[in-house]
């Protein structure tokens, strides 16, 4: 065995040099991974992992290093470093380049074998991962921890479904069943749940044995067909599970040296139609015992003491078997080599004894069988020297007679002439003798390790056996001969010709198949030059004889429209199995072997003129059918005698032996070349077989698309409807927002009007100035309201604009969806998540003009609302101050009548300093005039919700805490403020502003206005006090107004 050190390689060679098995134990090659230095040490590999096509493995090491070995090739090569320990390897996923790693740190993650990217990383295991499953279709993987199993979808990478017990329970493994969609669930109470794993209903359950002790299962493996299931624990007893019965069908004992199982493999065979029977059993003691589950014995091992095993993994198509040893490495073993002895032939029962040869004498002795060779008694008398003589040199007709194995084939016809025929207990080892069976290994195995030929996929449709062992191996032979030779895939009765060999040698299908091929060869000479047709050649020379020797009977036969295709062809096509018992059939054969290959054509003829009374009763051709399809009541001895006289009697130009070749025996080390049939025909059919096969296949591909097609509409037509009810659950919502809106205005202009109400009947209609200031707010208040109604009128416009496109958008979805029904998935959510996107857009666009205009209406009713409190108040100010002043004026007046003419000689110089005081009061009312309009510039300007610093913020009230100023943005529409809004706001507020500066001019014309009436009714008087009073009253509502 060789060894292959890896070490810091990247990639490399398997072996330097052909791979030969070991004799001793079959092991290929033993890998080992060394790190370098000058102290190296071994790395140890913990999983390997089989891909579906048994050809590479996947194998992880303990620092995180995962390797693919292709067995094939001859090359390993590292795909990924994944820093962290692996817990459980699968290779076997729909991508066949893709594979699944579940690490220390309780996660899976797929990688990429060819890209070594990182494909998906799936978490949820709060414990580390035991074991990783895979469906048959590679899309869902079952991981499994102790406390919990998941089930993951390996296209969406995505988690299905989670299966939790509690703690006290435990899970031992979760798997998938192959071929089928059922999951296996196995506990730590030794209890086993079946699941349907679309649905995850539960199927049946297997009954816990309650006889004996408790099993305490710990391995489980399931044949390929997913029909048996193995169990196995701590004990050396492993239960055999019917998962079609759900019975238990045997329990196997294992040697004493078993204790423990620790894992459980079934080797699988090309030829075992998925049941398979080999089981390998992985114990304590670090040896995996290969046993037979239907005859129980043990076939080999694999694994010492010395050097222990810790897992094994087999290959699907079950060339290779590798184990992970208790040193680190890995042994790749050849099944093949282990199966050599098993597949071996019986050794020859018997067995010539031969002396000692010397250069001029021979000595040969003969040993009976049966009894022991004794003494013989002697007297006295001295007997006589006998001289031996060296044996004469065999004859040419002797040395033709002899048989390998010591035999001789003209005693074994004078045998048989005695008795009739071979003693039952050599008779197999006769035929080999007689058929001189090359018994080739390696060319045997190199044409059934092709598997099963695509002709016989079928075989059990068109000849169902019982027996699934018979099945197996009937398919294995006609395989090896389709393989050997394309003319026996074609040919129909070729199953017909080999059942019967395949009964007898069942149990060893390398001398079945060789003597299947040299009856072939020898027995069906001329068989296939008709090719498709029967043998018209070798019938008619079977008609020749039966002519010759009864003409009665074959005039009858012409006469009933029976031809040799119906009396002669059913014979020979079933060599005589399907009118003869087994014993009659074998006592046939024991003389068809040992004669010329004309003999069969004889015995033919033989049984047919033995049968000539019945054959002659019978006049319609089914009759004629039915006879030759069933058994008769017939001396199988007479018929045989008949046909060794028909042999002897029959004359030469008639004979079939004239026209048959002599039997010729199997070359050695390869089978001969046989092509003795039309070639033309043969690959005809074969190519019409394979077209046939590929139009199968494409029907098949073409309904699976179908079917995906059918499946991908209804989930369309579902996304569908609910996209249409999400689209109706929207449009309620969105009148009801509208309606909440409309109720809010109503609600809003209400309270409006209320307030509007109650400052009218607060204010006083007495002076000409106010009714002018009522009249100038009515006009104000129709202006804000006609901007309000024009605003309303421009969402209701936004708002049916918007609808309009809501419906064109629906309409043109709905055209899309005519159009584009066959475009991909993808492109479809694309489009519909673009479309909501833009609805959400404009939904949320309108909500925050609503709301914008809304808090504009609040604002403007609110500064409309104090200017109003603040002229009321002003001017109640400035009626009280002027009565006052009236008063204080009549009084003075009174007392500076008395004095009126003291004061005329000052009138000139008071007229001079008044002008000046005057002069400077008007500039004095000026400048605070400037200096009111420039802090009320600033302070808007400070202001945090006034973008331009042109109008004052209000003082928040409670209820209205909420509020903003107008050209502020709202929070929930603050990134959807347009040019337009901002544009009008600020035309609104210059209109404001130009209101409030003509309405300061109209107060200084009328305060100038009653000033000059005041001068002219009494000039004197208003000289005397017009300066306090005006100052007084001028600042103080210069102040209020503009303050």
């Amino acid at each position: 065995m060789q060894t292959t050190d890896i070490g810091n390689k990247e990639n490399g060679k398997i072996w330097y040099r052909n791979p030969s098995p070991s004799a001793a134990n079959g092991a290929i090659v033993n890998i080992v991974r060394s790190t370098g230095g000058h102290r190296s040490k071994t790395v140890r590999f913990l999983h390997v992992a089989f891909d579906t096509t048994g050809e590479s493995f996947l194998a992880g090491d303990h620092h995180g290093n995962i390797y693919v070995f292709d067995v094939i090739r001859n090359r390993f090569r590292l795909v990924q470093k994944t820093a962290q320990a692996c817990t459980a390897l699968a290779f076997s996923l729909r991508r066949t380049t893709e594979y699944l790693v579940a690490l220390a740190d309780y996660s899976i993650k797929c990688f990429d074998k060819d890209t070594r990217q990182l494909v998906s990383w799936m978490r949820g295991h709060e414990c580390a991962v035991s074991s990783v499953s895979v469906h048959s279709s590679g899309r869902y993987a079952i991981t499994t921890s102790a406390d919990t199993a998941q089930l993951w979808d390996l296209d969406t990478f995505q988690r299905k479904r989670k299966l939790n017990v509690r703690q006290s329970v435990g899970i031992q493994k979760v798997f998938f069943l192959p071929l089928s969609n059922t999951i296996l669930s196995c506990f730590n109470d030794d209890s086993i749940f079946a699941w349907e794993s679309d649905t995850l209903h539960c199927k049946y359950q297997l009954p816990v044995p309650q006889e004996g002790p408790r099993p305490h299962y710990r391995a489980f493996a399931v044949t390929r067909d997913g029909r048996t299931l193995a169990a196995g624990g701590r004990s050396n007893l492993l239960h055999l599970w019917s998962l079609e019965s759900r019975k238990l069908l045997r329990i196997v004992q294992m040697p004493p040296k078993v204790r423990t199982v620790r894992q459980l493999e079934f080797l699988p065979d090309s030829f075992d139609g998925g049941s398979s029977q080999t089981l390998g059993v992985l114990s304590q003691d670090g040896i995996m015992r290969f046993i037979d589950i239907q005859t129980c014995k043990l076939l080999f091992d694999i694994g010492t003491l010395d050097d222990a095993i810790t897992s094994t993994a087999i290959s699907p198509n079950g060339h290779h078997v590798v184990t992970v040893m208790d040193s680190g490495g890995l042994n790749i073993y050849s099944v093949q080599a282990l199966t050599q002895e098993i597949n071996k032939p019986p050794p020859p029962l018997v067995k010539v004894v031969t002396g000692l040869t010397g250069d001029d004498s021979a000595l040969k002795m003969k040993i009976r069988v049966g009894g022991v060779q004794r003494p013989a008694r002697t007297s006295g008398r001295k007997g006589k020297a006998k001289v031996l003589r060296p044996p004469a040199l065999p004859s040419p007709e002797e040395k033709e007679n002899e048989l390998p194995d010591g035999l001789n084939k003209k005693r074994l016809q004078v045998l048989l002439q005695t008795f009739g025929e071979f003693p039952g207990k050599y008779r197999m080892f006769v035929w080999r003798s007689l058929l001189h069976l090359p018994e080739n290994h390696s060319a045997f195995s190199s044409l059934t390790a092709k598997g099963v030929h695509s002709a016989f996929l079928t075989l059990h449709q068109r000849y169902p056996i019982k027996s699934q062992k018979l099945h197996r191996g009937l398919q294995r032979v006609l395989s090896a001969m389709a393989y050997w030779s394309a003319i026996f895939g074609e040919t129909d009765y070729l199953p017909l010709v080999a059942f019967p060999f395949v009964k007898l040698f069942q149990n060893n299908p390398l001398i079945c198949f060789e003597v299947v091929a040299t009856v072939t060869v020898n027995w069906c000479q001329h068989w296939f030059e008709y090719f498709p047709n029967p043998p018209l050649n070798v019938l008619s020379m079977v008609e020749n004889v039966l002519a010759h020797h009864d003409k009665e009977l074959l005039q009858h036969l012409i006469n009933c429209g029976v031809t040799s295709q119906l009396y002669v062809w059913p014979l020979l096509e079933t060599l005589f199995s399907e009118v003869l018992t087994r014993e009659e059939w074998l006592k046939l054969f024991d003389n068809v072997f040992a004669n010329h290959p004309a003999f069969l054509l004889m015995a033919v003829v033989s049984y047919i003129t033995c049968c000539r009374a019945p054959l002659l009763l019978c006049s319609q051709k089914e009759d004629f059918e039915y006879f030759f399809h069933q058994r008769n009541h017939l001396d199988v001895t007479a018929v045989i005698r008949e046909a060794y006289r028909l042999m002897d009697t029959t004359p030469e130009e008639l004979h079939p032996r004239s026209m048959l070749k002599d039997f010729q025996p199997l070359t050695r080390g390869q089978y001969p070349v046989f092509n003795k049939y039309p070639a033309f025909i043969v690959e005809h059919q074969s190519r019409e077989r394979e077209r046939i096969r590929q139009q199968e296949v494409e029907y098949l591909r073409e309904r699976q698309t179908v079917q995906e097609m059918q499946a991908e509409a209804v989930r369309r037509q579902a996304a569908d409807q609910a996209w249409y009810t999400q689209q109706e659950l929207l449009q309620e919502a969105e009148e009801q927002r509208r309606k909440i809106l409309l109720e809010e205005e109503r609600k809003l202009t209400d309270q409006r009007a209320r307030r509007c109400s109650e400052t009218k009947r607060q204010r006083s209609p007495c002076r000409t100035w106010s009714c002018q200031l009522a009249k100038e707010q009515a006009r104000v208040t129709q202006e804000v309201k006609a901007e309000v109604e024009v605003r309303k009128h421009r969402a209701e416009l936004e708002d049916s604009a918007f609808q309009q496109l809501l419906d064109t958008d629906t309409a043109l979805n709905m055209s899309k969806k005519l159009l584009e029904e066959s475009m991909a998935e993808a492109e479809q959510l694309s489009s519909d998540a673009d479309w909501k996107a833009e609805v959400l857009r404009r939904l949320e666009q309108a909500g925050a003009e609503q709301d914008r205009h809304h808090q504009e209406l609040a604002l403007l009713t609110r500064d409309m609302l104090a200017k109003e409190e603040l002229l009321v108040h002003t001017m109640r100010e400035v009626e009280g101050k002027k009565w006052e002043d009236v008063v204080e004026k009549r009084a003075q007046l009174a007392e500076k009548e008395a004095a009126a003419g003291a004061m005329d000689a000052r009138r000139s110089n008071f007229l001079s300093w008044e002008t000046e005081e005057r002069l400077q009061h008007s500039e004095r009312l000026r400048r605070s005039q400037e200096e009111s309009l420039q802090n009320q510039r600033e302070v808007n300007q400070r202001s945090p919700c006034s973008t331009r610093g042109i109008l004052q913020k209000p003082s928040p009230a409670p209820s209205l805490s909420n509020n903003i100023c107008l050209n502020g943005e709202s929070p929930q529409s603050s990134s959807s403020s347009s040019g337009s809004a901002q544009f009008s706001l600020d035309r609104g507020r210059r209109d404001l502003d130009s209101k409030e500066r003509e309405l300061l001019q109209e107060v200084r014309d009328l305060r100038q206005k009653l000033a000059k009436r005041a001068r002219n009714t009494d000039p004197l008087a208003y000289s005397a006090r017009s300066h306090p009073a005006f100052s007084d009253g001028s600042i103080g509502s210069e102040d209020t107004i503009t303050g």
